[in-house]
């Protein structure tokens, strides 16, 4: 039965798109709020043309800071003082990581291992091995099944007195798999690690709660669940008690104590500004801030409440509609252990994705045969995912060479 939409007279908020599109990427990329258009052109002609250099003096120059206090508040549930904006996820994601190991091994040098997924983002896998080149350590490997993710039993079996960092994500890039992150930060913490949580899929979707977690350090993108458009800045949480203690390995003068003194050495800043590297993409920031203001006026709370009744009608709808024809659910069907977006499998996904986007249809493909569905809750109908399970069926159904729902070969 198709859910009631507490907070469906938030869509209007958002520029619409072509008529009849159907749009299931929001968790790759966010469609644009209206009062970001207004933003922006503004921007370019009081801020930018009106004040020139003087707009560093008068707001830019902390606006990494000041927004990043404000993502803290709104989505993360972390104190002011211990998040920044600026640089790309894979840029952060190495400071941060780069930090932690070479503090692990200052203190204990037989803690050379970092601890992984097999499955989790391409981008972090990539990062751990380069740093354990880097750095002559270890990558420490954790079987993950793709339709699941990481947990407890996992991540035991991977921890030892050797274990010097976990670098682990919230949601599961594939599957949508929503990680204990309270319980797998304690479970790291007791064998003497600290743990990079990456929040690229839940940061806006999913409530966290960093402080109250104990969580070290976490970072993410902010063009997905926060709408902060394409190549928008990513942020950095750096728990309060790690700021003395980590020295980040991309030292640039925006992170130095006095950044106009222009001197011999290096002195980093005091506080999460030392994390910072060269000069904040003031324009990349601008969209997040309508965004963190819509979601602040909703509610984390809402926003997933609605982000599980769209993701739970969407797998009633694979079960309905999709199962017959042989799609197999990728992702979790506990909601409490499911992300903002849901997987279905199928060998013919990537030419029925194909198809899709020449109807206006947008969903992402994910190997093997996944089909990604993005359910973002502000910016989703309801009426949204009707037309696009529809749409589904439809382009399994019309491939070539594709066998009717009462053949026998339907749900192989």
């Amino acid at each position: 039965m198709a859910p009631n939409d507490p907070l469906a007279a938030y869509l209007d908020r958002f520029v619409p798109g072509p008529a009849g599109l159907v749009y299931f990427d929001g968790n790759s990329l966010g469609r644009p709020l209206r009062a970001t258009a207004d933003r922006l052109g503004d921007f370019v002609e009081q801020e930018w043309a009106g004040r020139l250099i003087r707009g560093w003096d008068e707001g830019w120059y902390d606006l990494p800071l000041t927004v990043g206090d404000e993502l803290g508040r709104v989505v993360l549930g972390a104190a002011p003082g211990q998040v920044f904006v600026g640089d790309s996820t894979t840029v952060l994601l190495y400071k941060l990581a780069r930090a932690a190991v070479d503090h692990q091994r200052g203190r204990d040098a037989a803690r050379d291992e970092i601890v992984v997924d097999t499955d989790n983002f391409p981008t972090d896998r990539y990062l751990a091995e380069g740093i354990a080149a880097e750095r002559g350590l270890t990558v420490r490997w954790v079987e993950t099944d793709p339709e699941r993710g990481i947990d407890v039993e996992g991540l035991s079996s991977a921890l030892s007195e050797r274990t010097a960092l976990v670098l682990l994500s919230h949601v599961a890039y594939r599957s949508a798999w929503l990680a204990d992150v309270p319980r797998l930060t304690r479970l790291a913490h007791e064998a003497g690690a600290l743990v990079l949580w990456d929040l690229s899929h839940s940061a806006g979707s999913v409530p966290t709660e960093l402080d109250a977690w104990e969580v070290d350090l976490a970072a993410g993108c902010t063009y997905k669940y926060l709408n902060g458009g394409p190549g928008s800045p990513a942020f950095g949480y750096v728990a309060s008690r790690h700021h003395e203690r980590l020295a980040q390995p991309i030292q640039g003068w925006m992170g130095h104590a006095d950044p106009f003194l222009m001197g011999p050495g290096y002195t980093p800043s005091p506080g999460i500004r030392r994390f910072l590297s060269g000069t904040p993409p003031i324009l990349g920031m601008l969209a997040m801030l309508d965004m963190l203001a819509l979601i602040d006026e909703v509610g984390m709370v809402a926003v997933r409440e609605k982000s599980v009744a769209l993701t739970s009608y969407a797998v009633e709808l694979v079960d309905e509609v999709l199962a017959p024809l042989g799609v197999v659910l990728a992702s979790p069907r506990d909601p409490q252990r499911r992300g903002g977006h849901v997987t279905l499998r199928h060998a013919a996904m990537r030419e029925v994705v194909a198809a899709l986007w020449q109807r206006d249809v947008i969903p992402d493909y994910r190997d093997p045969g996944g089909l990604r569905i993005g359910l973002s809750p502000l910016s989703t109908s309801v009426t949204e995912v009707d037309r696009g399970f529809e749409a589904v069926r439809e382009a399994l159904v019309s491939r070539p060479g594709a066998a009717s729902p009462g053949s026998g070969s339907a749900g192989r």
